[in-house]
Parts: structure tokens; C-alpha cells; sequence
């Protein structure tokens, strides 16, 4: 019986990285709205580094995340460093304003359909969705790293990020 939990549990992992979507690749020209019903284009802006988070707007890693970018972005914003928020969860046209509030974000956030943005991840539909999402996009539109809330990554993100950005920023 051990055996068959230790193979199901290799096979899931398995899976997962078999399931996840490939990087780099070109991303998609993705539009997300914000809280006053402005459009923003992911193609807007082409030719600076980007991080792109989805996010839900009560998620505690999100914060932790949306947070880690707002230094990055005071540090790096004028080298061509742009974070992007998007929330997808129910309420977040309300919920939008006192995230940039308590967080003090000066970058967009703003919101999306869940489904257009499992899409833009190319996240299977069956797997868990771990939040938050973060996507950086190089200077040239594509996508060069991708991680979900569970990934190492965010055991230390504002550093990953900053090195990741600051890589890309040099290109």
C-alpha cells in the first residue's frame, strides 16, 4: 500500500510539471480593467520588463507579493520596471481601492475574469490554481518566468524578483 501512495504521489508531481505551461513564450496580449473602467493592454507596454500578478485582493500571500513588487518597482521603476496587478476574485471592483490603499501600490491594479486569466497562465483547469500568479514578461513580450503561490519562489520573492527583473532590465 506504501508503495502505491509514494507512486501516486511521484505520478502527481509528475504531472504537474508535464501539465505546466512552457517558458519563455510569447504572452498573450492580455486586457484587464481598472476600478474606474479604464482598459489596460498588456501590450501598452512593450519595451519595459514586466511582473504581472494575479492576485486575490483578501489572499495574505498576495499582499505579501503585491508588496515585494511596490519596492522592486520604487527601485527599478525608472530602468523600465513595471508591475501589474490583477484581481480576480468576486467583489474586487470594490475591494480594488483599500488594497492600494493599505499596500500604498502606486502601479495598476485592476481586475479580471478568472477564466480569461487561467487561460493566459495556460493553467490546466483541473489543477489547483495557487495564488498568487506572477508572470514576467521581457522587453520583447514574452514570457520568461512564471510561478504560482505554492513555488519556492515566494519563500524570498522580493529578492527573486529583483534579480529576475534585473536581469531582464540588462538585456
Amino acid at each position: 500500500m506504501r508503495r502505491v501512495l509514494v507512486a501516486a504521489a511521484m505520478l502527481s508531481v509528475a504531472a504537474v510539471h508535464l501539465l505546466a505551461a512552457k517558458v519563455p513564450r510569447p504572452a498573450p496580449d492580455f486586457t484587464f480593467s481598472l476600478p474606474n473602467g479604464k482598459q489596460v493592454k498588456l501590450s501598452e507596454f512593450r519595451g519595459q520588463v514586466l511582473a504581472v500578478e494575479f492576485l486575490l485582493t483578501t489572499c495574505p500571500g498576495c499582499k505579501k507579493a503585491s508588496a515585494a513588487l511596490q519596492r522592486v518597482y520604487e527601485q527599478l521603476g525608472d530602468k523600465g520596471f513595471q508591475p501589474l496587478g490583477v484581481a480576480i476574485n468576486e467583489g474586487a471592483a470594490e475591494l480594488i481601492p483599500g488594497y492600494i490603499r493599505e499596500l500604498r501600490l502606486t502601479y495598476p491594479v485592476g481586475l479580471s475574469d478568472r477564466f480569461k486569466v487561467i487561460d493566459f497562465l495556460q493553467h490546466p483547469v483541473m489543477l489547483t490554481l495557487y495564488m498568487p500568479q506572477l508572470v514576467i514578461i521581457d522587453k520583447k513580450g514574452n514570457i520568461r518566468a512564471q510561478h504560482g503561490g505554492a513555488d519556492e519562489f515566494f519563500k524570498n520573492e522580493e529578492e527573486n524578483i529583483r534579480k529576475l527583473v534585473g536581469e531582464l532590465l540588462k538585456e
